[in-house]
């Protein structure tokens, strides 16, 4: 393995870690790509490519925060790039025989038969089809917000908008309070715990749920550019704009937004508060595709990134396409020219997933949050990346 900087008098130079594998003229225009929206942004990212789990190029550079530099260790948030994680987990029970998709969610979780909901299905939460996009009532602070298990009561006691299964809209942060009270009730671990235990020390994964206090001072503070928007997609709609308000809260528009705190850090948000470093992601999703994968039966994965809902979301109007809790390829190139692929977005510009039938896996993680409408930085990456397909 190789390590450089280029160049070494610039601040916006660019840590190369590189090792064979990757032609020389592709890891030479994705060093150069990565440094030229590293100079047009503000903070600092970080991008990582893993093959068999061993890593291809891993680019860091910039800031994580004033005077302090973006290292090979430093972390973020991950916003909903943690969903990819929460499905890992969820398909790690479901291959054991612990969980089942097609189970109705009662069975393991039976105070959620409430308000009619006895017959939704484990894959109805998973597939962004259930209809419990918000919690109601709303919550009155972020400690409410940070509290699984209150907004986990919660939505057992609502009726859902729609009939299960019937139309499908991304549940940003509800998917996170369900799934992890339903993998608590199967498991009798918390989800932090979970992905301690399961992922993160056996196979040496720098991914949080529930932040050490001691680590706090590897987090890279997360930032909005200028103009920040979510929902890009969705046009003028005052009664959809008004659920997307609901959806989200505060939780990324507020003028001093929670995903800085220590609270949010420390809380184990599912949905979209994992904290971890871009080379921990791609090294998760290469293990997952390997040939010898070691994180998964080759038949779980399949069943767990086939297609089980798809669509225009029917509050946001952007083309989804999801497997059980995996994001997959969408009409619109979310994962790059190349098909079939997985993972999971996160707001601002993260992106995290593979390329399963190229053996490649990746991952974008920066600090500076660009709309996405606008954000061209990981784009832009994979379509040199995969030139090696």
């Amino acid at each position: 393995m190789s390590t450089s900087t280029v160049p070494a008098d610039d601040p916006s130079a660019v840590t190369v870690r590189a090792c064979e594998g990757l032609p020389g003229d592709i890891a030479e225009r994705l060093v150069e790509i990565f440094g030229r929206h590293l100079a047009a942004s503000g903070g600092g990212m970080a991008f990582s490519v893993h093959r068999a789990g061993q890593p291809l190029l891993q680019l860091h550079g910039g800031q994580a925060a004033p005077g302090r530099p973006w290292t090979a260790d430093t972390m973020a948030v991950l916003f909903s790039g943690t969903k990819g994680l929460t499905a890992t987990l969820a398909a790690l029970l479901i291959g054991r025989g612990q969980l089942d998709p097609e189970a109705p969610v009662a069975q393991y979780w039976p105070e959620f038969a409430a308000a009619g909901k006895e017959q939704v299905r484990i894959h109805h939460l998973l597939d962004h089809t259930v209809g419990l996009p918000f919690v109601d009532p709303d919550p009155a602070d972020d400690a409410e917000r940070l509290d699984n298990h209150l907004m986990a009561e919660r939505l057992a006691a609502q009726p859902t908008l729609w009939e299960p299964g019937t139309k499908v809209a991304y549940h940003a942060l509800t998917y996170g309070y369900l799934l992890a009270e339903v993998l608590r009730r199967v498991s009798g671990r918390s989800v932090g715990e979970l992905l301690r235990t399961e992922l993160a020390e056996p196979f040496g994964l720098d991914v949080h749920l529930g932040l050490p206090e001691s680590e706090e001072v590897r987090v890279a503070p997360v930032f909005r550019a200028a103009g920040y928007r979510i929902s890009t997609y969705l046009q003028e709609d005052p009664e959809r704009r008004a659920i997307v308000d609901r959806m989200y809260g505060s939780s990324l528009t507020a003028e001093t937004p929670p995903f800085n705190t220590r609270a949010y850090h420390a809380a184990e948000l599912a949905a979209g508060g994992g904290i971890g470093t871009a080379d921990a992601m791609a090294r998760m999703y290469s293990l997952l595709i390997a040939a010898d994968a070691p994180l998964l039966p080759a038949d779980t994965l399949a069943r767990a990134t086939r297609t089980w809902s798809q669509g225009t979301d029917t509050i946001n109007d952007r083309p989804v396409r999801f497997g059980l809790g995996y994001e997959l390829d969408d009409p619109i190139g979310t994962y790059g020219p190349v098909r079939p692929a997985f993972g999971h977005t996160g707001a601002g510009g993260g992106l995290h997933g593979a390329w399963p039938e190229q053996g490649l896996a990746f991952s974008f993680l920066p600090s500076e949050m660009q709309s996405e409408d606008v954000d061209r930085r990981v784009k832009d990456l994979l379509e040199v990346l995969a030139e090696v397909v």
